[in-house]
């Protein structure tokens, strides 16, 4: 394989990197961070967002015929990387990761041309609607009940964990149409509306203190037959490629990278004993580890793009992109911590905190990395049973 980027990839980097340098704040990702759970960033994340939908930018390798410039996937891997390496503030990557292309397998043209445009424009945003109080690593478990009725579906249920319900338009998400076949064969895939009547959204506090997650509840909220993607009792199958889509996470190795550079700026400059902390051996040494943690991540990253770049849906590559990428997260927030010492401790906004706060906000988020979008414990069986072919 050769890894060198051609010419006109390398141009394209540099166009984004000067537009990121343009539109965002000075100090963006080294002093000031993007914080999903505050309302007035949000705002500024949302307009910033299209933005990008405007230079045609959020999907650059989706069809012309819908609004895509039809560019080699490696160009949308240099795009998520840029943003990734400033932690650009995007909202709504979810619809262009990994709802998008389901939506292109499985959708009518009528659903492709009613949500495609407003996925690629930034404006429209999407939450996904998985996870049940008694419906998590055992997700086919679920019960919220879609009931046809003519030519609706009638909703009642309730979901968990809802990222950025807050602020969403529309819902992607999985109901139980067939209460008397297999748990895995009787779900079906819904596109919603959140204004429907009988859609409420309640508000889960994180240990961060953030209001990232939601509960959102369905009190008989109809839904046309419009609003079913694919095939009825078929939703699971349909799911899984969704899944492997969110768990691609491609941009991941470019984030963390920014973490260790950012700690490995602070070793420099800050000393101990009179002594700078980039001369203690163990701390070069744990910093060197979780580098070439970050580089395995990226040539998992790099197998899983060239996947995407052949039209595929990626296998068990996107798994174990997800356990290795989510555990290395936490050990660069726990070395983060280690390092920085009880001042690390201190929250964003205080002028006292190292780093302004990221470690100790990185800390704290990265505990859920384990558990959102499958267990580390879920990723491994997929691996060993699809990957190596184990038995179950």
């Amino acid at each position: 394989m050769d890894f060198n980027w051609s010419q006109d990839e390398e141009d394209f980097r540099q166009e984004v990197r000067a537009f990121l340098q343009a539109e965002l704040p000075e100090g963006w990702g080294v002093t000031q961070f993007w914080d999903p759970d505050d309302d007035s960033q949000f705002e500024f994340a949302h307009e910033f967002t299209q933005k990008l939908g405007q230079k045609n930018w959020l999907a650059v390798a989706w069809p012309k015929e819908y609004g895509g410039l039809e560019w080699p996937f490696w160009k949308q891997f240099i795009f998520n990387e840029e943003l990734a390496t400033v932690d650009a503030p995007i909202v709504g990557r979810n619809a262009t990761r990994f709802l998008g292309p389901s939506i292109f397998r499985y959708g009518t043209e009528e659903q492709i041309q009613q949500h495609i445009p407003g996925i690629l424009s930034g404006e429209t945003i999407w939450c996904q609607g998985y996870s049940e109080p008694n419906a998590g690593s055992d997700l086919a478990s679920l019960q919220t009940r879609a009931v046809q009725d003519g030519d609706e579906f009638v909703i009642n249920g309730q979901k968990i964990w809802t990222s950025m319900a807050q602020h969403s338009d529309w819902i992607f998400m999985l109901a139980r149409t067939n209460p008397d076949a297999p748990k895995h064969r009787g779900i079906s895939y819904f596109l919603l509306d959140m204004q429907t009547p009988g859609i409420t959204v309640k508000p889960l506090i994180d240990m961060s203190n953030g209001h990232h997650f939601n509960e959102v509840y369905f009190d008989n909220v109809r839904v046309p037959r419009s609003g079913l993607l694919g095939e009825l009792d078929r939703g699971w199958y349909q799911a899984t490629t969704t899944l492997s889509f969110e768990r691609s996470g491609i941009e991941g190795p470019a984030s963390a990278a920014r973490y260790i550079g950012l700690l490995t700026q602070y070793a420099k400059e800050t000393k101990r004993n009179g002594i700078p902390l980039a001369d203690d051996p163990i701390v070069r040494q744990r910093l060197a580890q979780l580098a070439t943690e970050v580089e395995v991540a990226r040539a998992l990253a790099w197998r899983i793009a060239s996947v995407q770049a052949n039209g595929d849906v990626p296998g068990p590559e996107a798994p174990a992109l997800k356990v290795f990428g989510s555990e290395m997260f936490q050990r660069i927030a726990q070395e983060g911590m280690r390092l920085l010492g009880l001042h690390g401790q201190l929250e964003p906004g205080s002028k006292w905190a190292p780093l302004a706060g990221a470690i100790e906000r990185l800390y704290l988020v990265t505990v859920s990395r384990t558990i959102a979008a499958g267990t580390s414990e879920i990723q491994r069986n997929i691996i060993a049973e699809r990957g190596l072919g184990l038995p179950k």
